[in-house]
């Protein structure tokens, strides 16, 4: 799973539709190290005079009934990075323990750093086409080795 750090760094970046089986976090302390999944059967996602509510069903552990979809932050899986990446997307290779996404950007070809997560491979490569802070996550650290 893509780490928090680089999920909330994208925030600005792409559009998110909620859908089900998403996953995100709320940046609050009480809940944040928390990653709800959206589905009909727990977490629904209600839209109502043009506002998108999450309706947490069933759960009693929690004094949350609901929370606007705009204070949580996605945690896009590999596949919907990838396609966020679209046509830009050029490969995603193995490189020792890590993965490198390198994309065509529009100064050609971009390889990111050596991540030990693809997703934050494909996170960093989408920071990089978008102009976002694609500085090197501090609560999941890069591999050493360089790509040439």
């Amino acid at each position: 799973m893509i780490c928090r750090e680089l999920a909330v760094r994208l925030t600005d970046h792409v559009n998110w539709t909620p859908q089900n089986a998403d996953r995100f976090f709320i940046p609050r302390a009480e809940i944040a190290e928390s990653v709800f999944i959206v589905s009909d059967m727990v977490v629904e996602l209600i839209h109502n005079q043009g506002e998108a509510n999450f309706h947490f069903n069933g759960t009693t552990e929690w004094a949350l009934d609901s929370v606007e979809s705009d204070a949580a932050v996605w945690l896009p899986s590999e596949e919907q990075l990838r396609e966020q990446l679209g046509d830009a997307f050029l490969s995603l290779d193995r490189v020792g323990d890590g993965y490198v996404v390198t994309v065509n950007g529009p100064a050609g070809a971009h390889h990111t750093a050596a991540m030990a997560v693809a997703a934050d491979a494909y996170a960093l490569a989408l920071l990089h086409l978008s102009g976002g802070d694609e500085s090197l996550p501090t609560d999941r650290l890069p591999l050493t080795q360089d790509v040439a």
